[in-house]
Protein backbone atom coordinates (compact mmCIF):
# COMPACT_ATOMS: atom_id res chain seq x y z
CA UNK A 1 0.00 0.00 0.00
CA UNK A 2 1.88 3.34 -0.87
CA UNK A 3 1.52 6.75 -0.09
CA UNK A 4 -0.16 7.53 -3.25
CA UNK A 5 -2.71 4.91 -3.11
CA UNK A 6 -3.37 6.09 0.52
CA UNK A 7 -3.90 9.77 -0.44
CA UNK A 8 -6.01 8.46 -3.95
CA UNK A 9 -8.22 6.24 -1.05
CA UNK A 10 -8.68 9.48 1.04
CA UNK A 11 -9.45 11.99 -1.91
CA UNK A 12 -11.97 9.14 -3.34
CA UNK A 13 -14.03 9.13 -0.17
CA UNK A 14 -13.61 12.86 0.44
CA UNK A 15 -15.03 13.13 -3.56
CA UNK A 16 -18.18 10.76 -2.58
CA UNK A 17 -18.96 12.78 1.11
CA UNK A 18 -19.18 16.30 -1.10
CA UNK A 19 -21.09 14.64 -3.98
CA UNK A 20 -23.60 13.48 -1.31
CA UNK A 21 -23.95 16.92 0.46
CA UNK A 22 -22.95 19.02 -2.64
CA UNK A 23 -25.84 21.91 -2.95
CA UNK A 24 -25.85 24.38 -5.84
CA UNK A 25 -27.29 27.72 -3.25
CA UNK A 26 -25.07 27.50 -0.29
CA UNK A 27 -22.16 26.88 -2.26
CA UNK A 28 -22.81 30.65 -3.28
CA UNK A 29 -22.46 32.04 0.12
CA UNK A 30 -20.46 29.63 2.26
CA UNK A 31 -17.23 27.42 1.58
CA UNK A 32 -17.56 23.62 0.97
CA UNK A 33 -17.60 21.59 3.73
CA UNK A 34 -14.72 21.09 6.19
CA UNK A 35 -13.41 17.90 6.15
CA UNK A 36 -10.73 16.54 8.20
CA UNK A 37 -8.40 14.27 5.84
CA UNK A 38 -6.84 12.52 8.74
CA UNK A 39 -10.10 11.30 9.89
CA UNK A 40 -11.30 10.09 6.83
CA UNK A 41 -8.12 8.49 6.53
CA UNK A 42 -8.94 6.48 9.60
CA UNK A 43 -12.36 5.08 8.54
CA UNK A 44 -10.45 3.61 5.54
CA UNK A 45 -7.78 2.29 7.54
CA UNK A 46 -9.08 -1.30 7.95
CA UNK A 47 -10.08 -1.36 4.22
CA UNK A 48 -6.08 0.24 3.82
CA UNK A 49 -5.22 -2.68 6.05
CA UNK A 50 -6.89 -5.32 4.21
CA UNK A 51 -9.77 -6.17 5.93
CA UNK A 52 -12.63 -7.26 4.35
CA UNK A 53 -14.26 -4.40 2.91
CA UNK A 54 -17.73 -4.05 1.01
CA UNK A 55 -19.71 -1.59 -0.22
CA UNK A 56 -21.90 -1.25 2.52
CA UNK A 57 -19.12 -0.33 4.78
CA UNK A 58 -18.10 2.45 2.18
CA UNK A 59 -21.38 3.92 2.52
CA UNK A 60 -21.02 3.83 6.37
CA UNK A 61 -17.73 5.90 6.00
CA UNK A 62 -19.42 8.23 3.53
CA UNK A 63 -21.42 8.49 6.21
CA UNK A 64 -19.73 9.19 9.04
CA UNK A 65 -17.57 11.28 6.81
CA UNK A 66 -20.97 13.44 6.66
CA UNK A 67 -21.82 13.15 10.30
CA UNK A 68 -18.42 15.13 10.82
CA UNK A 69 -18.82 17.77 8.12
CA UNK A 70 -22.11 18.74 9.75
CA UNK A 71 -21.01 18.56 13.62
CA UNK A 72 -18.21 20.93 12.58
CA UNK A 73 -20.36 23.36 10.59
CA UNK A 74 -22.04 23.99 13.78
CA UNK A 75 -19.21 24.32 15.96
CA UNK A 76 -17.88 27.40 13.67
CA UNK A 77 -21.26 29.37 14.58
CA UNK A 78 -21.11 28.57 18.27
CA UNK A 79 -19.81 31.46 19.65
CA UNK A 80 -21.10 33.85 17.18
CA UNK A 81 -24.93 35.27 16.76
CA UNK A 82 -25.98 33.50 13.40
CA UNK A 83 -27.07 37.07 12.20
CA UNK A 84 -25.56 37.41 8.56
CA UNK A 85 -26.60 35.35 5.92
CA UNK A 86 -23.40 33.81 6.01
CA UNK A 87 -23.45 32.60 9.59
CA UNK A 88 -27.42 31.82 8.73
CA UNK A 89 -26.41 29.49 5.41
CA UNK A 90 -23.72 27.98 7.93
CA UNK A 91 -26.47 26.79 10.28
CA UNK A 92 -28.57 25.36 7.39
CA UNK A 93 -25.86 23.75 5.96
CA UNK A 94 -24.69 21.38 9.12
CA UNK A 95 -28.76 20.61 9.11
CA UNK A 96 -28.95 20.11 5.54
CA UNK A 97 -25.89 17.71 5.87
CA UNK A 98 -27.29 16.01 8.91
CA UNK A 99 -30.65 15.41 6.99
CA UNK A 100 -28.40 13.66 4.43
CA UNK A 101 -26.73 11.18 6.67
CA UNK A 102 -30.17 10.45 8.25
CA UNK A 103 -31.33 9.70 4.84
CA UNK A 104 -28.34 7.63 4.17
CA UNK A 105 -28.17 5.13 6.69
CA UNK A 106 -32.20 4.73 6.31
CA UNK A 107 -31.68 3.62 3.33
CA UNK A 108 -29.09 0.82 4.04
CA UNK A 109 -31.44 0.03 6.90
CA UNK A 110 -27.88 -0.99 9.07
CA UNK A 111 -29.78 -1.08 12.86
CA UNK A 112 -26.51 -1.75 14.22
CA UNK A 113 -24.59 1.34 12.58
CA UNK A 114 -27.50 3.50 12.92
CA UNK A 115 -27.61 2.80 16.89
CA UNK A 116 -23.84 3.12 17.31
CA UNK A 117 -22.89 5.84 15.29
CA UNK A 118 -26.54 8.00 17.07
CA UNK A 119 -24.48 6.76 20.76
CA UNK A 120 -21.85 8.42 19.09
CA UNK A 121 -22.95 11.87 18.47
CA UNK A 122 -24.43 12.12 22.14
CA UNK A 123 -21.23 10.75 23.29
CA UNK A 124 -19.28 13.67 21.98
CA UNK A 125 -22.26 16.27 22.18
CA UNK A 126 -21.86 15.53 25.90
CA UNK A 127 -18.38 16.19 25.93
CA UNK A 128 -18.63 19.43 24.22
CA UNK A 129 -21.47 20.89 26.42
CA UNK A 130 -19.27 19.99 29.42
CA UNK A 131 -16.47 21.98 27.84
CA UNK A 132 -18.48 24.96 28.63
CA UNK A 133 -19.38 24.49 32.04
CA UNK A 134 -17.63 26.66 34.56
CA UNK A 135 -15.71 23.96 36.38
CA UNK A 136 -12.28 23.11 37.38
CA UNK A 137 -10.91 20.33 36.01
CA UNK A 138 -7.47 17.96 35.73
CA UNK A 139 -5.14 17.70 32.64
CA UNK A 140 -6.08 13.96 32.35
CA UNK A 141 -9.87 14.73 32.81
CA UNK A 142 -9.43 17.54 29.25
CA UNK A 143 -7.63 14.99 27.32
CA UNK A 144 -10.19 12.64 27.69
CA UNK A 145 -12.72 15.56 27.24
CA UNK A 146 -11.18 15.87 24.04
CA UNK A 147 -10.41 12.61 22.86
CA UNK A 148 -14.03 11.43 23.01
CA UNK A 149 -14.95 14.71 20.91
CA UNK A 150 -12.60 13.97 18.07
CA UNK A 151 -12.74 9.85 18.22
CA UNK A 152 -16.39 8.96 19.48
CA UNK A 153 -18.21 8.46 16.21
CA UNK A 154 -15.08 6.72 14.51
CA UNK A 155 -14.89 4.57 17.52
CA UNK A 156 -18.64 3.82 17.07
CA UNK A 157 -18.46 2.86 13.40
CA UNK A 158 -15.71 0.76 14.25
CA UNK A 159 -17.81 -1.01 16.58
CA UNK A 160 -20.12 -1.81 14.14
CA UNK A 161 -17.83 -3.33 11.90
CA UNK A 162 -15.65 -5.41 14.01
CA UNK A 163 -12.43 -3.42 13.67
CA UNK A 164 -12.21 -2.49 17.42
CA UNK A 165 -8.34 -3.36 17.14
CA UNK A 166 -7.75 0.03 15.01
CA UNK A 167 -9.78 1.98 17.95
CA UNK A 168 -6.51 2.64 20.23
CA UNK A 169 -4.44 3.61 17.49
CA UNK A 170 -6.85 5.63 16.15
CA UNK A 171 -7.78 7.52 19.29
CA UNK A 172 -4.13 8.40 20.83
CA UNK A 173 -3.31 9.93 16.98
CA UNK A 174 -6.17 11.87 16.66
CA UNK A 175 -6.16 12.91 20.66
CA UNK A 176 -2.49 13.92 19.68
CA UNK A 177 -3.91 16.52 16.41
CA UNK A 178 -6.29 17.69 18.36
CA UNK A 179 -3.70 18.30 21.68
CA UNK A 180 -1.20 20.12 19.37
CA UNK A 181 -3.90 22.19 17.47
CA UNK A 182 -4.55 23.59 20.82
CA UNK A 183 -1.14 23.99 22.32
CA UNK A 184 -0.88 25.95 18.52
CA UNK A 185 -3.75 28.27 19.20
CA UNK A 186 -2.54 28.62 22.87
CA UNK A 187 1.44 29.59 21.45
CA UNK A 188 -0.07 31.87 18.61
CA UNK A 189 -2.56 33.97 20.88
CA UNK A 190 -5.19 32.35 19.08
CA UNK A 191 -8.43 32.30 21.15
CA UNK A 192 -10.77 29.03 21.14
CA UNK A 193 -13.58 27.98 23.03
CA UNK A 194 -11.65 24.96 25.19
CA UNK A 195 -8.55 26.88 24.88
CA UNK A 196 -10.25 29.80 27.31
CA UNK A 197 -11.87 27.07 29.78
CA UNK A 198 -8.87 25.06 30.17
CA UNK A 199 -6.64 28.72 30.49
CA UNK A 200 -9.39 29.68 33.51
CA UNK A 201 -7.88 26.46 35.11
CA UNK A 202 -4.87 26.54 34.55
CA UNK A 203 -3.38 29.80 33.02
CA UNK A 204 -1.62 30.30 29.78
CA UNK A 205 2.09 29.60 30.51
CA UNK A 206 1.29 26.38 32.81
CA UNK A 207 -1.47 25.35 30.05
CA UNK A 208 1.00 25.51 27.18
CA UNK A 209 3.21 23.40 29.41
CA UNK A 210 0.55 20.74 30.11
CA UNK A 211 -0.44 20.31 27.11
CA UNK A 212 3.16 20.05 25.40
CA UNK A 213 3.55 16.79 28.53
CA UNK A 214 0.19 15.37 27.57
CA UNK A 215 0.90 14.90 23.72
CA UNK A 216 4.54 13.86 24.65
CA UNK A 217 2.64 11.20 27.09
CA UNK A 218 -0.16 10.15 24.11
CA UNK A 219 3.17 9.45 21.84
CA UNK A 220 4.78 7.63 23.63
CA UNK A 221 1.90 5.31 24.33
CA UNK A 222 0.74 5.08 20.62
CA UNK A 223 4.51 3.81 20.00
CA UNK A 224 3.43 0.82 22.34
CA UNK A 225 0.32 0.31 20.52
CA UNK A 226 1.69 0.55 17.22
CA UNK A 227 3.69 -2.36 18.23
CA UNK A 228 1.02 -4.59 18.71
CA UNK A 229 -0.45 -4.09 15.87
CA UNK A 230 0.34 -5.16 12.31
CA UNK A 231 0.08 -2.26 9.89
CA UNK A 232 2.74 -2.20 6.65
CA UNK A 233 4.99 0.45 6.92
CA UNK A 234 3.50 2.66 4.40
CA UNK A 235 1.01 3.05 6.83
CA UNK A 236 2.84 3.80 9.55
CA UNK A 237 5.11 6.36 7.68
CA UNK A 238 1.97 7.45 7.30
CA UNK A 239 0.59 7.63 10.85
CA UNK A 240 3.58 9.69 12.15
CA UNK A 241 3.58 12.16 9.41
CA UNK A 242 0.20 12.86 10.98
CA UNK A 243 1.75 13.67 14.23
CA UNK A 244 4.77 15.37 13.45
CA UNK A 245 6.87 12.49 13.96
CA UNK A 246 10.12 11.43 11.50
CA UNK A 247 10.05 7.85 11.35
CA UNK A 248 12.88 5.65 12.86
Amino acid sequence: MHATTIQQAIQQLKESIFVRVRHRALLQYIEAPSIDENQLFFLLLPFLNGESWHEGIQEGATTVGIIQASLFEHDKIKEKEATSKEQQLTVLSGDYYSGRYYEILARTGNIVLIQKLAQGIVERCEQEIAAYEHTYRTMEQWVENLCVIETAIIRKFYEAHCFDKYSATMMHILTIQRLQNELDACSQHVSTAVGRAMEKCFGADELKHLLAEAIEAQRKTLIAELATLQLSDELQQFIWRIVKVETR
